[in-house]
């Protein structure tokens, strides 16, 4: 357990706990007891100063067995207090079990079950107490996650591991997880700051983690396969992964070399920061992020996967877009693929929102391709196709309708909830459909800062570059910035580290799309101006009315 941030990993390789009593015997329990004690005597309304550990696991062990002697000296409401301020302290921790498999069909198939009876024997031990301390059994129950908030299945698989890379052979890679949604997680830092930057040595000689403190996440980002190794203290942002980037299978490990590898968690990195290398006699992209209280936000990790990806595909040559792909079914039997395009906050999903909410019932379906990041690249034939990266939908809460938030809530993890630029991580559709090659019926981009409303095409290519290129936006407090800024290309998670590489893959796209007759435009959003959502709301009319017509 690490109180600093609030993380609680939980080996049952090491101990599985059968029951109450094995439970309260348990070095676990008396180790949670003292932290939390501990934690105790630094509050103002401290009750329980000078309380050894060992003293109060065995007044819960007289407790259970029903020996008055031992507890009847202290008061009852007391007593109960502190059981419910344990119970509370515990699951204020991201707790996560691991399992390793070891190869065993047996394990694979059962560790549901076993973390299920685990959060039963937790269950079990705080009701037992309880009632017998209040002196009569509870009229209502509430089955929560007691024991832990997510189980994993961790495996050691080889990979052709180059010179240099040896100290990663030890680390294991996840290879099934168990989430308990609605997840509520909390981290130390809420915004993402600056921007990912080049080094001219590898990161990895810098990495020496222990087999016990680090995990590998595989993860598939597009058509790349990346390995994302992080330490144990950042296992919110690892799990949180799942609901965000499908989990690469043993098959696609075992004797595969990654795209991209990040170590995330570093002792030292240079300057302190995030940064990437590209290994180019291996061809691997390498990201490094400091161990510190700043990068607990989940948006390092997910920013710094996507950059190392973009890079790839900009070598790739392939046009890294920061957007979002939707497919529209209409009710006219029309069907559109629309790309919104546009830096954080300029109101790519509020527009899709707001299409939502004026369309009435001309929408049958709106299915989302990628929610943030995907690529444009050409098939055999020269034509454009785009392609996602994510599986998921990583989003403000403000930017979600009631409806949108509570019906997807039970699928859910949350992230700072009550904060602001509070996000949530939402399954949005499978791999397998994401990395389809999908035909661009329209791309937008989403202007925040001028006071226009509605839509407007741009008559040439040169004209739709100029304010794609430019990247133009009003900040609206998702990361560090303020005021109007600049972006090349709207995306600061490649295309601004590899310009020079990037803008021949832009002439190209536009080039085709325009001989295609493509409609490429601007969506007026407004957000720069008001939050009323009545002037997004007639450019999403707007919006509606060209696609149902063209």
């Amino acid at each position: 357990m690490n109180p600093d941030r609030s993380v609680a990993v939980i080996n049952y390789n090491e101990e599985y706990i059968q029951d109450i009593f094995q439970l309260i015997n348990s070095e676990g329990f008396y180790n949670l007891v003292k932290l939390y004690l501990d934690e105790s005597q630094k509050s103002l309304t401290n009750s329980y100063e000078g309380v050894d550990p060992k003293d109060y696991v065995n007044t819960l062990k007289a407790i259970l067995i029903d020996n008055k002697d031992v507890y009847e000296k202290y008061d009852n409401e007391l007593i109960l207090k502190s059981i419910e301020d344990l119970y509370s302290y515990y699951r204020s921790y991201f707790r996560v079990s691991l399992i390793n498999k070891h190869n065993s069909d047996i394990v694979t198939s059962d560790f549901m079950d076993i973390d299920n009876h685990f959060n039963e024997v937790v269950l079990h031990l705080y009701r037992a107490i309880e009632e017998k301390i209040q002196g009569f059994t509870n009229r209502t129950y509430r089955q929560i996650n007691a024991g832990t908030n997510a189980c994993v299945l961790t495996q050691s698989i080889e990979w052709p591991t180059p010179a240099g890379y040896e100290s990663l052979k030890s680390i294991r890679f996840l290879d099934t997880l168990m989430l308990r949604p609605p997840m509520m997680m909390h981290t130390k830092s809420n915004k993402r700051e600056g921007v990912f930057s080049a080094v001219n040595s590898n990161p990895i000689a810098k990495f020496d983690g222990k087999q016990e403190d680090w995990f590998c996440f595989p993860a598939r980002i597009g058509e790349s396969l990346a390995y994302i190794y992080f330490h144990r203290d950042y296992f919110v942002s690892g799990v949180a992964l799942a609901n965000l980037f499908d989990v690469a299978d043993e098959a696609s490990i075992k004797g595969q070399k990654p795209d991209e590898i990040l170590l995330f968690g570093l002792d030292e990195t240079e300057g302190d920061v995030c940064h990437y290398y590209h290994d180019e006699e291996n061809d691997i992209w390498v990201g490094e992020v400091p161990y510190n209280d700043k990068t607990t936000y989940f948006g390092y990790m997910k920013k710094m996967c996507l950059t190392l990806h973009n890079l790839h595909m900009i070598y790739e040559d392939r046009l890294p877009i920061h957007g979002s792909m939707v497919r529209i079914s209409f009710s006219n039997g029309k069907t559109k693929s629309v790309v919104f395009f546009g830096d954080s906050g300029a109101g790519k999903s509020e527009s899709i929102e707001a299409l939502q909410e004026v369309a009435d019932d001309k929408i049958i379906d709106i299915e989302t391709i990628f929610d943030d990041m995907g690529s444009f690249a050409f098939d055999e034939d020269g034509n454009v196709y785009a392609q996602g990266t994510e599986t998921g939908a990583f989003v403000r809460l403000d930017d979600l309708s009631s409806s949108v938030a509570f019906n997807n809530m039970d699928r859910g993890i949350y992230l700072n909830p009550e904060l602001k630029n509070a996000r949530v991580i939402l399954p949005a559709n499978t791999y397998k459909r994401v990395v389809e090659h999908h035909s661009i019926d329209m791309w937008v981009y989403a202007n925040n800062y001028d006071a226009a409303i509605g839509l407007h095409q741009f008559p040439d290519e040169d004209h739709a570059k100029e304010t794609f290129i430019s990247g133009k936006r009003k900040a609206l407090g998702t990361t560090d910035e303020v005021g109007m800024s600049t972006t090349f290309f709207a995306n600061p998670f490649g295309p601004v580290q590899e310009e020079a590489k990037t803008r021949p893959i832009i002439d190209k796209v536009f080039n085709k799309l325009y001989k295609d007759k493509v409609y490429v435009g601007e969506i007026y959003t407004h957000l720069g101006y008001d939050k009323s959502k009545d002037s997004l709301n007639e450019s999403a009319k707007e919006l509606l009315n060209q696609l149902m017509n063209f």
